[in-house]
């Protein structure tokens, strides 16, 4: 058996972490205070997603109303499951959305 090569070894990881990674989909629109503050927590801890604007994708805010019965944005679609990351009269749900992205450590 051939020694380990250490660079085959570190891409091997390199792989396993992304297959880990979460997917991350967040559908805002551009006048969504809510939206934007969704987005800053993403951008602060370095969290990849991708935006899907309900506005200017055609048939986005469709499929938000079919998933969610409602425009109701922001949105987040974590691996499959959409999750709403804000409470009318409570704003972002900072505490709640670090748990769920794993951010807190107990």
């Amino acid at each position: 058996m051939p020694p380990n090569d250490p660079l085959v070894d570190f891409l091997r990881l390199l792989c396993a972490i992304y297959d880990e990674q979460m997917q991350i989909v967040l559908y805002s629109a551009s006048w969504c205070r809510d939206c934007r503050e969704a987005k800053r927590f993403l951008d602060k801890h370095n969290i990849a997603y991708s935006e899907i604007d309900i506005e200017s994708t055609p048939g986005a805010a469709a499929e938000l109303v079919r998933q969610v019965g409602k425009r109701a944005i922001p949105q987040l679609v974590i691996d499959g499951e959409w999750v709403q990351p804000y409470r009318p009269g409570r704003g972002f749900l900072y505490e709640e959305m670090s748990e769920r992205l794993g951010l807190l450590r107990h």
